[in-house]
């Protein structure tokens, strides 16, 4: 009978061996995996159903490589340090949703790595035998190009549940040329995020063109957007491309489409119906070819209610939502958005926070968000004399907010609930603490998933 050569996997070894033509379909199964992990750039692993790895491709051995053997191990103690699979540490676990649905499963996690921690998109393959089982998970690791945990200019820069929800959103839609909207308060980075999108996007070696919507009139809102023909209206010396035509093959990015005039909105509507337009003073129509992506603070839905804004463009531009999260909701984020704003600032010499400094920030709730964040530090850089930002180099409202009573003034009908306590004293630890969740878990005398319910509490709670 004839023979092939194959790989057995076993926990993680891999043994060439012989196999016949009529392998079982377990030895099979184990030869496609092998292929399938070898056919991927990014790092890919095959898990048993008990989240052991059972082969690693090399990409994979080289990034998440720690001197030590893969075999048997489990992918969260690798991939998180934990001793427990992600679901029972209070993140989604994509392998357990394989299992559990049988179909593909997606989720963005914060991964250890040799380089430190990294935002990686898991994607996870249950694999099934000839009966129709699952045998194996194939799980892919794409590492994120637009966001870090490190204080980095050119990317999105955060670790906490929400702000890792809406980059998964942003990972999900980018590879598409869906519509997205983006819903936050004012100062929240929305127009970072676009750019996010667009750079993740096929359309990324095109341009990306921001259009403020805010204040355009009729006029100047069709010459903007179509461009014009020379003496097409009083001043029109020449011919002049719009900014479609420069957003051709890449992104266009309405800010404020919230306040787009009603007359103006048929317009826009018809340009994204037809994906056609004139310019101003032709009568050739002209074929555009641009992804759109909105964003706005006003709540587009009740407008859309009130009559404010068209129904019909509502349900064009709102196919795939995206919600912003407000700086108040962040907390979690804000040493490592003070260390990166300080850096985007371009100072003269390298400065930091004061404990004072940074626990009065962490009180003040924001309402500018992060627009608001980095004036206050420029203005406490300017103050500062030394290498420290001192909590009175903080503008007032920020230096109300952040004082302590003091133990000698605290009276028996001040007794802050313990509940409270904790949660202000879980903020400070989290906000000093230079280890992993694991490192501080195993200090605080807790489990890792108890401190993770808790992180998670604490981020929805101003």
């Amino acid at each position: 009978m004839a023979a092939r050569g194959t790989i057995t996997v076993k926990y993680g070894a891999i043994y060439r061996s012989t196999m016949p033509d009529n392998a079982p379909p377990r030895e099979a199964a184990a030869v496609e995996i092998t292929a399938l992990l070898d056919g991927y750039p990014e790092p890919a692993i095959a898990l048993s159903l008990d989240y052991r790895i059972l082969a690693a491709n090399r990409a994979y051995r080289e990034v998440y490589g720690d001197g030590k053997n893969f075999a048997g191990r489990h992918c969260y103690e690798i991939s998180h340090g934990y001793r427990v699979p992600c679901h029972e540490a209070g993140e989604s676990c994509p392998l357990q949703g394989s299992l559990t649905s049988g179909y593909p499963q997606r989720a963005l996690h914060v991964h250890h790595t040799p380089r430190g921690d990294e935002h990686v998109d898991v994607e996870t393959r249950p694999i099934r035998d000839q009966a129709g089982e699952i045998r194996y998970v194939v799980e892919v690791l794409r590492q994120s190009r637009i966001a870090s945990t490190q204080p980095v200019e050119d990317r999105l820069v955060g670790r906490c549940d929400v702000f890792n929800h809406m980059i998964e959103l942003v990972h999900r839609v980018a590879p598409s040329d869906a519509s997205v909207v983006l819903l936050g308060e004012s100062g929240t980075g929305k127009e970072l995020v676009a750019q996010a999108i667009h750079t993740a996007s096929p359309r990324a070696k095109h341009r990306f063109v921001p259009v403020e919507c805010t204040g355009l009139t009729e006029s100047l809102f069709e010459s903007e957007l179509f461009g014009h023909e020379k003496g097409a209206f009083t001043g029109a010396h020449a011919r002049k491309a719009g900014l479609v035509t420069a957003a051709r093959g890449g992104t266009l990015f309405l800010d404020e489409i919230g306040d787009i005039p009603l007359s103006l909105q048929v317009k826009l509507l018809r340009l994204l119906e037809t994906g056609t337009y004139r310019r101003v003073g032709s009568a050739d129509p002209e074929r555009a070819d641009f992804r759109l992506i909105c964003a706005t603070h006003q709540p587009l839905k009740t407008m859309m209610e009130e009559g404010a804004f068209r129904k019909d463009l509502y349900y064009r531009v709102n196919t795939f939502p995206i919600r912003v999260p407000a700086l108040r909701e962040r907390k979690e984020d804000l040493p490592l958005l003070v260390e990166a704003l300080l850096q985007r600032l371009r100072l003269r010499s390298k400065l930091s926070l004061s404990k004072d400094a940074l626990e009065c920030l962490r009180s003040y709730d924001y309402p500018g968000n992060i627009r608001e964040l980095r004036n206050i530090l420029e203005r406490a850089s300017l103050m500062a004399d030394g290498s420290t930002i001192l909590g009175s180099h903080l503008p007032e409202e920020c230096r109300c907010g952040g004082q302590e009573v003091p133990e000698s003034d605290t009276r028996t009908d001040d007794v802050i609930p313990l509940d409270e306590v904790e949660r202000r004293y879980l903020r400070q630890v989290i906000a000093r603490f230079a280890g992993d969740k694991r490192q501080l878990a195993n200090k605080l005398g807790v489990s890792d998933r108890t401190l993770y319910r808790k992180i998670r509490a604490l981020s929805k709670r101003p």
